[in-house]
């Protein structure tokens, strides 16, 4: 059994908020660079050549990469062997994000009640998905979600008849229908089975791996490669106004489903698919 404080939790997640906003992570700036180097239209390459400044000017200045610093999402992947000491992990949590919003400067988006809309003042609460894992390590992945993109999400409950071909058409249509209000080029999460929330926790998941890192299982990374194309080939473009890049990645989860069902989420992140990680 290891003991861990949930002091250093909060520390971790403070600092997590902030890099996440301030610095995008490498697989996504590799993934920007390739991008302006494809890209055919000339608006398009200098749209992509305007997003590689602002990404350095954030990082030099310590300044959020964009002014919709989003709403907080944390993944904990803890190992079975840890217990946590000091008082509560949840309440660790978002003190982390309370200071890291606090102390980066970003914006505070976050309203107590959906409908009052009474503005919390500090981007609590975040939401934290939690998962048990083998082991004696903590594993934080902070991935802060703007909702210009994240409006454009859908889910998709399809017939098992629909198959193959009905995921990517769900997915084509999701794509088309969010258009320039997703801020693209986008990386397209995809969740694929489980249950109502299950696939949507699975699209969220998937915008956390790395851009180009393709699923394991070799069907779904023909798919994902496949859609990647189809969906560049819409010529929605950098900043919605035409060109040959309107997605860097498309990534997709699976999980085992109910013989009467075939749920799918298409989660969208425009070009700051911001998420930051570490290891305790």
């Amino acid at each position: 059994m290891r003991n861990i404080q949930v002091n250093e939790i909060a520390k971790a997640v403070r600092e997590l908020c902030i890099e996440a906003n301030y610095q995008l992570s490498p697989d996504m700036c590799r993934a920007l660079g390739e991008a302006r180097k494809k890209e055919e239209s000339p608006l398009g390459k200098q749209i992509l050549g305007q997003l590689e400044e602002n990404l350095e000017i954030a990082q030099t200045e310590e300044i959020p990469i964009c002014q919709d610093t989003g709403m907080a999402v944390i993944f904990m992947e803890i190992g079975q062997e840890v217990h946590f000491e000091g008082g509560s992990l949840e309440e660790a949590i978002q003190e982390g994000v309370r200071c890291g919003y606090r102390d980066g400067y970003l914006r505070k988006s976050v309203v107590k009640d959906p409908l009052i809309r009474e503005n919390t003042k500090d981007n609590t609460p975040g939401v934290i998905h939690y998962s048990i894992v083998l082991g004696d390590r903590v594993k934080i992945t902070v991935a802060p979600k703007g909702f210009g993109s994240e409006n454009m999400s859908r889910i998709f409950m399809l017939k098992p008849a629909d198959g193959m071909e009905g995921v990517k058409n769900a997915v084509l249509t999701a794509v088309k229908d969010a258009g320039p209000n997703a801020c693209p080029p986008m990386v397209v999460g995809v969740g694929i089975g489980g249950t109502f929330e299950k696939c949507a926790l699975l699209a969220k998941q998937a915008l956390t791996r790395p851009a180009g890192e393709h699923s394991p299982v070799a069907y779904v990374k023909e798919m994902e490669e496949e859609l990647l194309e189809r969906i560049n080939r819409t010529g929605i473009g950098p900043g919605g106004l035409g060109g040959s890049v309107t997605a860097f990645a498309v990534n997709i989860n699976t999980y085992p489903t109910h013989i009467a069902g075939l749920p799918v989420a298409v989660n969208i992140c425009c070009h700051v698919n911001r998420h930051a990680v570490r290891e305790i």
